[in-house]
């Protein structure tokens, strides 16, 4: 996809990702690429990035609300303390994506979080965080699916033992987190 930015019907110029789909929009507008910290909201990114891994990010944003009931604000410690009978009833939730694996990495990634000391995890992800800002890219065939940097941080997590947490996962999460800014040149949130 080459697209550069596109006018929406509010006359606002975005990032051709967001189409014209209202949720996208806000999370375009409101959250993509905005600087995220704490763990609890890096663990709930994390988690999310995951879910996704072969789906498209808007299944996963439409499920948000269902995820976060389901996984109880993603508190990694009480995610972490989650059994057998919490990824039966997890896998029973039809709002959320009922994938045994990716449930289960979620309750292991949780518990490796609480292992760490707070705010730890904030530190860990943003280590990897371009210094300086790329130059700003004029169209989506521009943006890398990977970068050394998500390959680092993917590199690191797994080596702690977490899961699904590949460099593609990872560049979408540091995306996502505003650790990079991926807005287009033209779009109304590109800094």
């Amino acid at each position: 996809m080459n697209a550069s930015p596109m006018i929406g019907e509010d006359g606002v110029a975005r990032c051709p990702w967001v189409g014209i789909d209202p949720e996208y929009r806000r999370y375009h507008d409101e959250e993509w690429g905005t600087p995220l910290h704490g763990d609890r909201a890096l663990f709930e990114k994390m988690s999310l990035e995951g879910f996704q891994a072969g789906l498209s990010w808007i299944t996963i944003l439409r499920k948000r609300p269902a995820f976060r009931a389901a996984f109880e604000g993603f508190d990694p410690m009480i995610v972490a303390a989650y059994g057998d009978a919490d990824v039966e009833r997890l896998m029973g939730d039809a709002g959320i994506v009922r994938n045994r694996a990716k449930i289960e990495a979620a309750i292991g990634n949780a518990r490796l979080v609480t292992e760490m000391a707070e705010g730890e995890l904030d530190a860990l992800m943003w280590s990897f965080a371009p210094d300086a800002p790329g130059p700003r890219r004029a169209s989506m065939g521009e943006i890398p699916a990977v970068t050394p940097e998500s390959e680092a941080m993917s590199k690191a997590l797994r080596k702690r033992g977490f899961r699904f947490v590949g460099p593609t996962t990872m560049y979408a999460l540091m995306q996502s987190a505003g650790m990079v800014d991926d807005h287009l040149a033209g779009c109304w949130r590109a800094a």
